[in-house]
């Protein structure tokens, strides 16, 4: 659904030249939910916009939707949907009649049906006389996504979705972008600040850092591959025993680093599950009692830390 090759894009200040996005490649496959995750000043912003025809790209190809990003930009604007961090209804106009309008932009055959099926799977029934400043929050995201989804395209793009909702309508959107991928097929590229929400909702992850993508796969396999599970063994000989521990278990194959922190042994480890049973029948047979093990899993900041060096979580949206 998404094919980009060396997408870049210069702009040039009283500065001199900077180099938002220094040539990505990404692949987005059908039917699939995306996440598109960056510090502030990453190229996130950028190449969104890039792919949504916003901004021209400086270098690099790119086929949207099945449309050609350079040379068919109406095309690509066709066959996307984009909704964007501020969202795009008037406050002062109906729910119904900005459905209404956007349906008519596009020439939707059928707009009511299609409108009044939308209200229905995206819980706005009874909302379409309300001018759109008086929702809720929630409310006006979902009218936001029917908007983009109107015309009934095959890539919907969303920008910081759920910034600024309630934990409970902030898991309610979740649902309806999970149904209406599984309902429709849609294809879902999104970009977020909430690492909870990537892993909750994406099936692969893009992490963009310095203009270029450092880190992508599912949720499962960046953690894995990046940082590890960690594995922390209480010996029941205190701090000696502690540290005779990490000599038995250092240089073992699973282990990729073993740190001996006063009575505690912290491993991280390839694969926990596989590991643990492993590790125990080690110390067990070197003679050292475990009083207590753990093990924990890491999180999407944890990747995010590692390849970026910094944290997502306290980045304001941008």
């Amino acid at each position: 659904m998404i094919e980009a090759r060396g997408l870049a894009r210069t702009f040039t200040t009283k500065h001199g030249t900077v180099e938002a996005v220094r040539g990505v490649d990404l692949d987005v496959g059908q039917g699939e939910i995306v996440g598109f995750l960056g510090p502030n000043g990453a190229g996130k912003s950028t190449t969104l916009r890039m792919l949504t025809t916003l901004l021209a790209p400086t270098a690099g190809t790119a086929t949207v939707a099945g449309r050609d990003l350079r040379a068919d930009p109406a095309g690509v604007r066709r066959r996307i949907g984009y909704v964007g961090q501020s969202g795009g209804t008037d406050p002062t106009v109906p729910a119904g009649e900005e459905l209404r309008l956007q349906a008519d932009l596009y020439g939707v055959p059928g707009a009511a049906g299609r409108i009044a099926d939308l209200c229905a799977r995206l819980d706005l029934e009874g909302l379409e006389r309300r001018p759109a400043g008086s929702l809720s929050g929630g409310q006006r995201r979902r009218l936001d996504i029917a908007l983009g989804l109107v015309h009934r395209p095959p890539l919907l793009f969303l920008d910081e979705p759920t910034t600024g909702l309630d934990p409970q309508s902030r898991g309610n959107l979740w649902d309806h972008i999970q149904r209406m991928r599984g309902e429709d097929g849609t294809t879902v590229f999104l970009t977020t600040h909430y690492l909870d929400e990537a892993d909750a909702l994406c099936d692969r992850i893009l992490i963009i850092d310095h203009g270029r993508i450092v880190a992508e796969g599912t949720p499962a396999e960046l953690k894995r591959r990046v940082s590890g599970d960690v594995i922390t063994f209480e010996p029941a000989g205190g701090e000696a025993e502690a540290v005779r521990a990490r000599q038995v278990l250092a240089d073992r194959t699973e282990v990729r680093e073993a740190r001996a922190a006063g009575p505690l042994l912290r491993l991280t480890v390839e694969d926990g599950d596989k590991a643990l049973m492993e590790l125990v029948r080690a110390l067990d047979a070197a003679g050292v009692e475990v009083a207590s093990m753990r093990l924990a899993r890491p999180t999407l900041d944890d990747v995010f830390l590692t390849v970026t060096g910094r944290s997502l979580r306290d980045e304001p949206a941008a």
